[in-house]
């Protein structure tokens, strides 16, 4: 089930890690540390542009990964991240 993206959420801005280069942070982010393309309302402030990275531009909102609130995101994309961590 495919959702739109919830207001104020910011969880896939937050807790995976990204690798490839953000405007603002050339080595990409750590898993955990906010995006500084966050903005304080938990918006991506490249949203549809180019300098979006591919990875976040794939990403999509689905029942599974955001659940019925952020917490649920946050926890289910730690798990995920976790999972798939190289360390």
């Amino acid at each position: 089930m495919t959702l739109a993206c919830r207001a104020g959420c910011g969880a896939c801005c937050i807790a995976p890690s990204i690798s490839s280069p953000i405007p603002g942070m050339p080595q990409g982010k750590p898993a955990g540390v906010r995006c500084v393309q966050l903005t304080d309302d938990n918006r991506c402030a490249i949203f549809g542009r180019a300098e979006r990275p591919a990875v976040c531009s794939r990403l999509k909102p689905e029942y599974a990964m955001c659940g019925a609130n952020s917490a649920h995101a946050m926890t289910y994309l730690q798990s995920l991240e976790a999972a798939t961590s190289s360390r």
